[in-house]
């Protein structure tokens, strides 16, 4: 691997490449990832061949990103926080109120940083480098249960805002008004019903106009359509062991493959990478995770992926 010519592109994660580079192991599978992740009692980021290469110190977040200038955003609950190469934090905001619960953090073009604010008046906001609320956007949750709201947002191309509500069944797309122009309900995808709690938590806009969906206590990932057919599921039923357990974040790979966090995972695996046939064809069994984002593969930076 050629670590100068990384450096020289700027790629994102030259900072983070040379201590993979003596460290990094393929497994059987001839797959190996780096990851930044946001979990339960770690959150930072892990090399290929599961050694830590960052740790934020500070655990139980939700959501997150290593950014392309290599500073790394991170959400918890009670706030959000921008690191630096040298883990200076060099952008916060704070919850408005102690009773709100944060979750999510993502850089917008132009560098704004979307966030979501449950609580009492549910709302999306975009606030600008000193941590000033630009843009808020009214949230319909269906519910009083704060913390059971709302989880990781995203903006997409057209301006829009895509945003999951567990209780509520429904991935609701907003405008900046506030209003609701799609929904994608979540409640008939198992035969139990709402009795299955497939509660939505993270929904991510593909290219191709699709969206994939965790459904948390479910344990099923689904992929919609535009007009909001299921075109693909997954289940324990359909995965040697019962990995799924609390699905939260996931990732759709440029390869196509994806890579789901199981949360609540009890068993080893606590990442698992599907292919569009559902065969797994990689593991993490460390830490347990909430969200995670690929950042490497066998030493190779990842392309082509989207931060949204």
């Amino acid at each position: 691997m050629q670590i100068k010519s990384l450096f020289k592109k700027g790629t994102i994660l030259a900072w983070l490449l040379l201590p993979l580079v003596a460290m990094a192991q393929e497994p059987s599978s001839g797959i190996a990832h780096s990851f930044f992740m946001a979990g339960h009692k770690f959150t930072g980021i892990i090399g290929e061949s599961g050694e830590v290469v960052w740790d934020s110190k500070k655990p139980h977040a939700r959501d997150g990103y290593v950014l392309k200038n290599g500073n790394v955003l991170i959400c918890w609950a009670d706030e959000v926080r921008e690191y630096n190469k040298r883990k200076e934090v060099i952008f916060s905001y704070k919850r408005a109120e102690e009773s709100m619960e944060l979750g999510t953090a993502v850089r917008l073009p132009g560098g704004r940083t979307l966030i979501t604010e449950s609580g009492t008046s549910p709302r999306l906001i975009e606030v600008d480098k000193n941590g000033n609320v630009i843009t808020s956007v009214p949230l319909k949750p269906e519910t009083d249960n704060v913390h059971m709201q709302t989880r990781m947002a995203r903006k997409l191309k057209n301006g829009n805002y895509l945003v999951p509500h567990l209780l509520a069944f429904a991935v609701k797309e907003y405008q900046p008004d506030g209003s609701v122009v799609n929904v994608f309900k979540t409640d008939d995808i198992s035969q139990e019903g709402r009795k299955a709690e497939t509660w939505p938590f993270t929904a991510i806009r593909l290219k191709n106009g699709n969206t994939v969906v965790t459904l948390t206590h479910g344990n099923t990932v689904v992929e919609f359509d535009s007009k909001g057919q299921v075109v693909w599921k997954l289940t324990n039923e359909d995965l040697e062991g019962e990995p799924l357990a609390d699905p939260c974040g996931a990732q759709r790979l440029p390869n196509g493959n994806t890579v789901i966090a199981s949360y609540a995972a009890k068993g080893p695996i606590k990442l698992l990478e599907v292919d569009a046939d559902k065969n797994m064809v990689w593991s993490y069994t460390g830490h347990n995770v909430h969200h995670f984002q690929i950042l490497t593969t066998n030493g190779k930076p990842l392309r082509g992926v989207p931060l949204k």
